[in-house]
């Protein structure tokens, strides 16, 4: 009877385990989403999922932002699955808080990152480092618009957050950053393994930093993410530890150099689209800077809105909740349909189509947009939208400027997606070279450039 009864048990863990989505946003990745909403009708809000053994609902659109951002029903602490916190965000970040404390530490992020002064103040250093990238290209260089943002970004961010450090060692730390968001979603990987190391290795340089400034041995400028981590007090008025300031520190710059994914699908719809590049590139000699053309804006935007660096993102229901139909008790995960959302019929015309086109008359108010989530919505200073959208468009805006240079020119081959792994990006990175340069000046066969 024993027997019977353990294998009736073990029985029905398989079952489950076979009725759980968990594994299938594994293998389909951006597919995921699809393939949920074919459970219910066209147009639906909400879907019903199975996630690590609990009851889920899948929301998307205006009414799924406005469900998944209420704080007095969704609650984001401990929803994030751990081996992505840990990895991607870091222990004790401020991705794991909720009520007061979260928004708390948001503030310093608000204070840090999204007041238009700081954009302002990133500007040059944007500038420059875009234009080293560009020169690198004309002299023969041979580096992809993913590699070649991750340097331009990082430098540039790091510069701007008052990091010390020569460029290539800049570059370097940016490289590890970079391989941070890479590796996050591919657990027991190779690519994971090394995410944690790089990880391990990030924690303690940023600690170090902290403390050199607590110390007296190193300067930081108020107002830089390096001077406000370094000084800031948690609610009680004592000192964050070392190690978690620094993680804030990270969690300030990585957002921008991961942008480079992004970049990577510039340049694939730049490639895609020359009618564009010809437009972008005239706006750009006409205005003589990279930084904030309309044109390039509007074409950052259009890639951030069908590009998501993540298809969805996981809450608690702390409260019983219903959308459309499908409901879940306290206890259960909430779970936003970013790209869903993104390409949402009825918030978007033509929503699979690109064009850059429907950004025109949005400007600075792109925030309004309910159904626009690349960086997650509802309100920056109250909510989890991420503080650092603007510096991420201004990064984003300016590679594109770049990128549309009639110096260049973008390869063809290697822009193939594969949309299962998370995150992704083109294949190559988007290959870049001088337009003027002939197969044997840049040296190679001419079938491996």
């Amino acid at each position: 009877m024993a027997l019977l009864d353990t294998t009736a048990r073990a029985a029905r863990r398989l079952g489950a385990l076979a009725r759980d989505d968990a594994p299938a946003l594994l293998t389909r990745g951006y597919g995921f989403g699809p393939r949920i909403w074919r459970r219910v009708g066209r147009g639906a809000r909400s879907a019903p999922l199975r996630l690590l053994g609990r009851d889920a609902v899948f929301v998307r659109g205006v009414e799924g932002v406005e469900l998944f951002y209420d704080q007095s029903r969704i609650a984001r602490s401990g929803a994030m699955p751990a081996l992505v916190q840990e990895s991607l965000f870091g222990h004790g970040s401020v991705h794991s808080l909720d009520g007061d404390d979260h928004a708390h530490r948001k503030a310093t992020f608000v204070d840090v990152a999204y007041d238009d002064g700081q954009v302002e103040r990133l500007t040059p250093w944007l500038e420059r480092e875009w234009q080293s990238e560009r020169q690198a290209w004309l002299d023969g260089g041979t580096r992809t618009a993913y590699d070649a943002a991750v340097g331009a970004l990082g430098r540039a961010i790091m510069g701007w957050a008052g990091v010390p450090g020569t460029p290539a060692a800049k570059t370097r730390w940016a490289g590890r950053l970079a391989q941070i968001v890479d590796g996050f979603g591919s657990p027991y990987s190779p690519e994971y393994i090394a995410a944690l190391v790089n990880r391990w290795w990030s924690d303690r340089h940023s600690a170090r930093l902290i403390e050199a400034v607590r110390h007296g041995a190193l300067t930081a400028e108020p107002g830089t993410a390096l001077h406000e981590w370094a000084h800031h007090r948690d609610r009680d008025g004592a000192l964050l530890p070392a190690r978690i300031a620094g993680v804030e520190l990270q969690n300030s710059i990585r957002p921008m150099i991961a942008v480079a994914r992004f970049v990577a699908f510039a340049a694939k719809d730049l490639q895609e689209r020359p009618e564009w590049r010809e437009r972008i590139a005239a706006e750009t000699a006409q205005r003589g800077a990279l930084v904030s053309g309309p044109l390039a804006v509007m074409f950052a935007q259009e890639v951030r809105r069908l590009s998501p660096f993540v298809p969805m993102l996981p809450g608690w229901a702390i409260a019983d909740v219903e959308l459309d139909g499908q409901g879940v008790q306290a206890g259960g995960r909430v779970v936003l349909d970013l790209l869903g959302t993104n390409t949402d019929e009825r918030s978007w015309a033509r929503p699979q189509h690109f064009d850059p086109e429907r950004f025109r008359d949005v400007g600075g108010e792109y925030e309004a947009l309910a159904a626009f989530v690349p960086h997650g919505g509802a309100d920056v200073a109250t909510g989890h939208r991420c503080p650092g959208e603007k510096l991420a468009i201004a990064g984003l805006a300016a590679a594109v400027a770049v990128l549309s240079d009639p110096e260049l020119r973008i390869l063809d081959e290697g822009l193939d997606v594969n949309r299962r792994r998370l995150p992704t990006k083109p294949r190559s990175g988007g290959r870049v070279r001088s337009a003027s340069r002939s197969v044997s000046a840049s040296g190679g066969c001419p079938f491996h450039r």
